[in-house]
């Protein structure tokens, strides 16, 4: 009797990222919310010694720059929209009224695939013979665009103005604690590079590129920020 062989061969599993509007809302946030307070902060203590005013100046930045960041996130989100739907209708326009020439712009584009004759013209066809896949097609190989998500914009404001007031309480809270501003800004300074460290470490898994690398990168990128700007807030102060 015949044993049966099974298929022993592993099963291939794409992974792909699929939140990268999510991820860069997150990096917006954080960046400017670990830099930015960590400059003012910074900038202050060497003019007080206590830390109150530090703690109250620096809940006042975080507030207003979460709602700046937000509503900068929100009117971005909002032009792409906009952007789109305004290409959308002058597709929808353009097929109507210049039905041949936006059949040599399908042909030119399945063209540049390497798509020979007289495959071409069969493809070129079957796109055409639908107006919404017509459409689609245009938008999204020809323009470049892809439809947004409905409650993008919403979500923008949200994630990036939460994320900018997380990334701010980092460099703030030693303040809260501690009495000297001294010691204070000694503490804040390596906390906030190792959450730029752990930020881009998280930020590099999510992404798919190196974590090691990515962490080096964020944290010498946005200790820099945060030491130009301690610099620019102490010259001024």
């Amino acid at each position: 009797m015949k044993r049966e062989t099974e298929n022993t061969a592993p099963v291939h599993e794409e992974k792909h990222f699929t939140a990268s509007d999510l991820i860069r809302d997150i990096v917006i946030g954080m960046s400017d919310g670990l830099t930015v307070p960590f400059a003012l902060a910074a900038g202050l203590s060497g003019t007080v010694s206590h830390t109150t005013l530090v703690v109250v100046a620096g809940a006042a930045e975080i507030a207003a720059g979460s709602i700046a960041m937000g509503l900068g996130g929100y009117l971005a989100a909002r032009t792409d929209r906009e952007h789109y739907e305004a290409e959308l209708a002058r597709e929808r326009r353009e097929i109507v009224e210049l039905p041949d020439r936006e059949r040599e712009e399908v042909a030119e584009v399945l063209k540049s695939w390497g798509i020979p004759e007289p495959a071409l013209s069969a493809a070129t066809d079957a796109i055409c013979a639908d107006d919404e896949m017509w459409i689609d097609f245009m938008m999204k190989h020809e323009l470049g665009l892809e439809k947004p998500e409905p409650k993008r914009a919403r979500d923008s404001s949200l994630t990036i103005g939460l994320s900018y007031v997380l990334g701010g309480l980092i460099p703030l809270s030693p303040y809260m604690f501690i009495a000297r501003s001294d010691t204070a800004l000694l503490v804040s300074a390596v906390l906030t590079l190792i959450a730029l460290f752990l930020f881009g470490w998280i930020k590099g898994k999510f992404t798919g590129s190196k974590p090691f690398k990515s962490a080096w990168q964020t944290m010498l990128v946005g200790g820099l920020a945060a030491g130009f700007a301690y610099g620019i807030a102490r010259w001024i102060s």
